[in-house]
């Protein structure tokens, strides 16, 4: 819980300096960051999923580089409110480098209290004297300096303009009020979300849960492992509140490692696999279809749940399809094939098929926080008409008795229900259960009552089963 304030900023451990280099090689954490955020300042809000590149970084570079970048696009909104009012133009006005810089300048300073302010203020100049003039310097320091000089200290965060919440539940106090004053802008700015996405929660769930789905965006979210399936110990794991899944803890090097020699583990949300898991229950099909499989988590969901049923999986992105390939290359019962094969290799033979199709990813925003700045009605659209197209285009591979499982992470009626009531009106297919999950257990305005731990946290989905 937030800690009352003590007026003190912490100022551990400046992080190492490295040798200058042109745009194209980063050579330090810093820089590595700055190139995503410049691309993202490029085309924003149409954000695509990036990571830094970290080859040739220490570990603890490597993560810093991580740190700043996540910060960045997880509350690009907020950092732009903290900024605007010790700018002399419009933030939008700048060129992308500079708004890269200042993003990843600020992020240390307001977010990551590891980073001395002074060192994150001093390494921003410096690169900003490198890559875009030597002139810009000057603007990025007395900037900076200006973000770091607002901060009073902590304090209990009540939804005040003047006050910017972290997702550790502490929040700084500002000397000045820089959010707006109505409510659910406000929280739009505070937890980086357009009002839009906000508004439609509200009318869908009513204030308090469209509260609590707008600050689990702000959560780092912990990995779970799907661990229903496995034959021993999972080591560096605490139990999980959903049963069958646990709280990943160790090193990702150790993650990697784990995953590669057992294939009775994957990682998995826990809403993620209630779908398959609550189908399993129902029916025991022979022969499944995974048109959307992706890399191929709910392939292996779907391997171990019916485990006498032949399984075939595709994609139509081609690199997902050759890691695809690659996972179950060896597998008795999966064979993978290409999207265009599909209806000669299983037309009218499926007992199932499952499709966790293309959508805003909006119940799963803490894990794609790039994705909260593309959502658009235009963009539901155009995802609805994906989500209906890939749902006829199903039909044809089909057993006269066979069932669709229809699934997505959004939370949205027009990609959950609408397109059951499109397969209804035209397809003849029926629901026999929907299931919403909204996002839970990640929110950080919680009581001591009402803790939110890792074991707690899970994902927003829909799924429906669909039969005629």
């Amino acid at each position: 819980m937030a800690k009352e304030p003590d007026n003190t900023i912490v100022r551990r451990g400046s992080p190492r300096r490295r040798p200058k280099s042109d745009l194209s090689t980063p050579l330090d954490a810093r820089s590595a960051a700055i190139a995503v955020i410049i691309g993202h300042a490029s085309r924003f809000p149409d954000l695509l999923p990036s990571e830094p590149e970290t080859n040739g970084l220490e570990p603890r570079d490597a993560a810093l580089a991580h740190a700043i970048q996540d910060a960045v696009v997880r509350r690009w909104l907020t950092l732009i409110a903290v900024l605007r009012p010790h700018l002399q133009q419009p933030f939008e006005g700048l060129e992308p480098r500079m708004k890269a810089i200042l993003l990843c300048g600020a992020a240390q300073i307001v977010f990551l209290d590891r980073i001395p302010p002074h060192a994150a203020v001093s390494e921003s100049v410096a690169w900003a004297k490198r890559r875009i003039r030597p002139g810009a310097g000057g603007l990025v320091n007395a900037v900076l300096r200006r973000v770091h000089e607002s901060i009073i200290g902590e304090c209990v965060w009540t939804d005040q303009c003047d006050q910017i919440l972290r997702a550790d539940g502490r929040a700084l106090q500002l000397n000045r009020p820089v959010l707006p004053e109505e409510p659910i802008e406000r929280l739009s700015v505070q937890v980086s979300c357009p009002v839009g996405l906000l508004r439609r929660w509200i009318d869908q769930r009513g204030a308090e849960d469209a509260r609590q789905a707008a600050l689990y965006t702000l959560v780092s979210p912990p990995i779970v492992l799907n661990i229903e399936h496995a034959s021993e110990e999972v080591p560096a794991t605490s139990p999980h509140a959903n049963s069958g899944h646990a709280v990943f803890e160790g090193s990702m090097a150790a993650l990697r490692t784990m995953l590669a020699n057992r294939d009775d583990v994957w990682v998995q949300d826990a809403a993620s696999g209630h779908a398959i898991r609550r189908a399993s229950r129902e029916i025991q099909p022979k022969f499944i279809v995974d048109v959307c499989a992706g890399r191929g988590t709910k392939t292996r969901q779907l391997a171990v749940a019916f485990p006498v049923a032949q399984i075939v999986a595709t994609d139509v992105d081609a690199a997902r399809l050759k890691v695809l390939r690659s996972v179950f290359q060896n597998h008795d019962r999966v064979q993978v094939v290409a999207a265009k094969d599909l209806v000669l290799t299983v037309a009218g033979k499926a007992d199932l098929i499952l499709l966790d199709v293309p959508c805003s990813n909006s119940g799963v925003l803490a894990r794609r926080p790039e994705a909260k700045y593309r959502f658009s009605k235009r963009q539901l659209r155009r995802l609805v008409e994906i989500q209906q197209q890939i749902i006829a285009d199903a039909i044809p591979l089909l057993a006269p008795q066979g069932a669709i499982l229809y699934s997505t992470c959004s939370l949205e009626t027009e990609e959950d229900t609408a397109p059951l009531d499109w397969a209804e009106q035209w397809h003849g297919f029926t629901p026999r259960w929907t299931q919403l999950q909204w996002p839970d257990g990640g929110s950080i305005a919680r009581t001591d009552e009402d803790p939110a731990g890792p074991s707690q946290y899970i994902d927003g989905s829909f799924a429906a089963l669909l039969t005629r």
